[in-house]
């Protein structure tokens, strides 16, 4: 009997074994699902929307098989027919916000590649569009990442339903014409675990069972003794089926069965008083959900321009281009990632080099790790960036601050403000780069200064010292620009003059954009730009007016009659009080100043 038993639970045992193996191997239901979409398109882009990506959940593995056309233009654009067959096989994806995505895609035409929910796969549509071509969308400042490949190419993302990727070959080339996505599934095995569980438990039973009945097996093979005959004693009488019990014993073995049955009941009873207590108990402890206020006001702020890793490789871009640009002294080259005011300072200082070799080039950007990335907090454009970058190997030298500026969707980030900080800078404590910040109008209601006011009052300052309107909005001590171009240097000089030449300074608030960003203590950055022109004269006939230096080397004159004409442009950055301390000092940050023009009086 104990050899059936060991049998019966090996049969359950394997049999149960075997089922859970299969459920999860021959009966498994797929483990991923593609859906594939090909067409026909001479549109230059094309363009999967975020909730096609997300139509199932779990990564997206995008295919991209290479285009097979050629793009006609004029009205023929989208005609499939007019195609022809295309000579390259590049491929490039590249994603991103769908704003961004949308945006940079422009009036161009488009396939436009969407989820049916109906028929469960995607479809493409194209978009029409006035433009016929799309710049190459690899190395745009606008993406989170892009990709390049030849004939085929496959990307592994996990992006939500807000981002999307665009698709092209070189933008002139159509784009490519097949395109599948795949998603991961779930597979639903529910009982292959309590299958394989219980089969490796029948199992161990059997086992059990099988040691068992072989250690019986072998007593009953022991050896044996016959017993000889013994008299047979006589057969006790067989008792009553009713005895007396006495009402003390009944009573005593009664509360003995309860009293087992009460210890055997109370662990079941005390884990199912925890579990409803802590379900269902007055006064137990739950965590608060966020209310519905707080998630909608989260939910209204606007997007960051730039994530905080698109933001310091933005930066590296920038830096890298720049060192290369001062080391070649090429300033078309600066202009890839320079413009305004910081752009300006490097070309007259590399024509200034260029023309007198002795003189020192202008101080480069430390190229090192990015301290602060404060993006804007927008959807549209322009678009804006502070980032303070240090090199963390040399510590004397002062970190720098840039102000990076997108001006449309096509165009890369460039840095209109490079400015060094003062040695001890305090600047303000900002939002972190996921959340960014608003930009202020010049006129802004939301500082007790606003910067356009800022800027004036402390150009009228440097020029006129105390008697400034405005000369007590700002913060004294630390200010080394002062020291250099303040009102009392400007009287030093004209004092050094010889009687037979005159100085004359203008200071103006320069012609680019004040941008200013928000703080966390609702106070503000503001980042301006200033310029000053410096007039020497001659006072007596045929007295001359001597030049060197930068001066010299601008204006290809050594020594002049006429006169001449110095224009220095001077970056700062001040750090504005909120309106709950109005009496609070304006500080000044930093600056850069240089000379950027220089003539002979006209």
């Amino acid at each position: 009997m104990r050899f059936i038993v060991a049998i019966v639970l090996f049969v359950v045992a394997f049999a149960s074994i075997g089922l859970g193996v299969a459920q999860r191997t021959v009966f498994a239901e797929p483990d991923r699902l593609t859906s594939s979409v090909e067409y026909e398109s001479a549109a230059p882009v094309t363009i999967i929307d975020g909730e096609a990506l997300n139509a199932l959940d779990g990564r997206q593995t995008i295919a991209v098989r290479g285009g097979v056309t050629a793009a006609p233009v004029g009205d023929d654009a989208l005609d499939p027919a007019a195609a022809a067959p295309a000579s390259s096989s590049a491929i490039v994806a590249a994603y991103g916000s769908t704003t961004d995505v949308v945006a940079w895609v422009g009036d161009a035409p488009h396939t436009l590649i969407t989820w049916d929910a109906e028929l469960q796969q995607l479809v493409a549509e194209t978009v029409r569009g006035t433009a016929t071509e799309v710049p190459d969308p690899v190395g745009s400042d606008l993406w989170y990442q892009d990709y390049r490949g030849e004939g085929e190419l496959g990307i592994t993302l996990n992006v939500p339903e807000d981002v999307s990727l665009l698709i092209a070959t070189d933008g002139v080339l159509p784009a490519p014409q097949a395109v599948s996505v795949t998603w991961p599934l779930e597979s639903d095995s529910p009982y292959s675990t309590p299958l394989l569980l219980g089969g490796f438990g029948a199992l161990l039973l059997g086992l059990i069972a099988l040691i068992w009945a072989l250690l019986h097996l072998r007593k009953q093979r022991g050896p044996r003794r016959k017993n000889p005959n013994q008299p047979k004693m006589p057969k006790v009488p067989r008792p009553s089926r009713y005895r007396a019990v006495s009402s003390s014993a009944l009573v005593g073995r009664s509360k003995g069965r309860r009293a087992v049955r009460s210890i055997a009941l109370l662990p079941g009873a005390l884990i199912g008083t925890l579990v409803l207590g802590a379900c269902t108990a007055p006064g137990a402890v739950t965590v608060p959900e966020p209310s519905a206020s707080a998630t909608e006001a989260v939910d209204e702020l606007p997007p960051v321009a730039v994530t905080a890793s698109q933001g310091e490789r933005i930066v590296s871009r920038v830096l890298a281009a720049v060192a290369e640009a001062d080391e070649a002294r090429d300033a078309e080259l600066a202009g890839t990632r320079l413009a305004g005011p910081a752009l300006q300072l490097r070309q007259s200082n590399y024509d200034a080099v260029t023309a007198n070799g002795e003189l020192p080039l202008v101080a480069p950007i430390p190229s090192g790790s990015v301290e602060l990335l404060l993006p804007q907090q927008t959807d549209t454009w322009p678009r804006r960036i502070l980032a303070v970058v240090s090199d963390p190997a040399d510590t004397a030298v002062p970190p720098t601050a840039l102000v990076l500026i997108q001006e449309t969707p096509r165009d890369d980030y460039k840095a209109h403000y490079v400015l060094t900080l003062e040695p001890q800078a305090q600047v303000p404590e900002v939002a972190p780069a996921s959340l960014g910040t608003p930009a202020l109008q010049p006129d802004t209601p939301f500082l007790p200064v606003t910067p356009a006011r800022v800027l004036q009052a402390y150009t009228d300052s440097l020029l006129t010292g105390e008697a400034a309107d405005g000369y007590d909005l700002f913060a004294i001590e630390g200010d080394s620009l002062r020291s250099q171009i303040g009102a009392a240097v400007k009287q030093e000089r004209s004092d050094a003059l010889p009687d037979t030449a005159s100085i004359e300074f203008t200071n103006a608030v320069g012609d680019a954009e004040i941008v200013t960003l928000g703080t966390l203590d609702t106070g503000g950055i503001v980042v301006g730009y200033l310029t000053e022109t410096e007039t020497v004269r001659p006072t007596q006939d045929g007295a001359s007016v001597n030049a060197s230096g930068a001066v010299a080397a601008l204006s290809g004159v050594e020594s002049s009659e006429a006169g001449l004409v110095a224009t220095y442009g001077t970056q700062v950055i001040f750090s504005v009080p909120s309106l709950a301390d109005p009496d609070a000092p304006i500080v000044l940050l930093g600056y850069s100043q240089g000379l950027i023009a220089a003539s002979e009086v006209s």
